[in-house]
C-alpha cells in the first residue's frame, strides 16, 4: 500500500487527472468559446506538462467527451442526492428541490451554464457528440420522469419536457440573455415552479 508523508501531496490518479482535464476544458469554453478549447490549451489551463491532454484524450472527440462527461459529474453536485425527494415525498418536496437546484446554478454555478451551452451547440454539428452528450443527460431527465410520474402525472415524459424546457429557459434568459443582470431569488424560483406544477398536475400532495 503507497503512503505518503506528512506535507506531501498524495499521486495524482488517473480519476483525478481526468477531473483536472475536465475542469480545464470547462473553463476553456467559459472564457474561450468552443475555438479556444485545445489540447494544448488544455494543458496549459491545467497546469499540466505539454502532452498530458492529448495521452488522455488523443481525439477532438475523446476531448469534449471528457468535457461533457465531467460537465455531467459537476451538475450532479449542484443538487446532491441525498436531497432529491423520493418518490414518497410528493409534489411539494419536487418543487422546493428544483428551485434549490435552479438557484444554485444562477448564484454560485452560472459557468456550468455557459459550458453547457456551448457543449449542447457543439453537439448539433457533431452527430457522435449529440449521442454522447444526449446518453449524459438521461442521467437527469430519467429519475424527473419517474418523479413527475409519482407526484400523479399521466403524461411523465410530456410534463417532464414542460418542466425541463421551463427550467432551461429560465436558466438561459437569467445567465446568458436579457435577464442576465437580475437572478430571482429562491422564493421566486419556487412560486414559478410551483404555477407549473399545478397547472399540469392540479393541486399537490
Amino acid at each position: 500500500m503507497t503512503r505518503t508523508t506528512a506535507g506531501t501531496p498524495a499521486p495524482e490518479t488517473a480519476v483525478s487527472r481526468a477531473n483536472r482535464i475536465g475542469d480545464a476544458a470547462l473553463a476553456l469554453l467559459v472564457e474561450r468559446g468552443m475555438r479556444g478549447l485545445t489540447h494544448r490549451a488544455v494543458d496549459e489551463r491545467a497546469g499540466l506538462p505539454q502532452g498530458s491532454t492529448s495521452n488522455h484524450a488523443r481525439t477532438r472527440q475523446a476531448l469534449l467527451e471528457t468535457a461533457v462527461r465531467r460537465q455531467v459529474q459537476r451538475e450532479a453536485e449542484v443538487l446532491t442526492p441525498h436531497e432529491l425527494p423520493g418518490p414518497e415525498s410528493g409534489g411539494d418536496a419536487l418543487v422546493d428541490a428544483l428551485a434549490l437546484a435552479l438557484h444554485r446554478y444562477l448564484t454560485d454555478h452560472r459557468s456550468l451554464l455557459v459550458s453547457r451551452y456551448e457543449l449542447a451547440l457543439e453537439a448539433t454539428r457533431r452527430p457522435e457528440l449529440r449521442t454522447f452528450f444526449d446518453s449524459a443527460g438521461s442521467t437527469f431527465h430519467t429519475p424527473l420522469i419517474a418523479m413527475m410520474a409519482a407526484a400523479g402525472s399521466a403524461e411523465p415524459e410530456r410534463h417532464a419536457l414542460s418542466l425541463i424546457a421551463w427550467s432551461e429557459g429560465l436558466m438561459f434568459s437569467c445567465a446568458a440573455g436579457s435577464f442576465h443582470a437580475a437572478v430571482p431569488s429562491r422564493a421566486e424560483l419556487r412560486t414559478g415552479i410551483d404555477e407549473l406544477m399545478r397547472g399540469m398536475l392540479g393541486d399537490l400532495a
